[in-house]
């Protein structure tokens, strides 16, 4: 497993990884991590 930051920033979930940076619009860190899981 890769390590991880969560940033939530003006109405959206910033994930930062090794890979690169993920921007989502979900509204909660847990509804991010639900959307990161399925994109990978």
């Amino acid at each position: 497993m890769s390590e991880y930051e969560i940033r939530s920033v003006g109405g959206h979930v910033e994930v930062y990884t090794q890979g690169g940076v993920f921007l989502f619009s979900a509204d909660t860190v847990r509804e991010a991590m639900e959307e990161l899981d399925e994109a990978a």
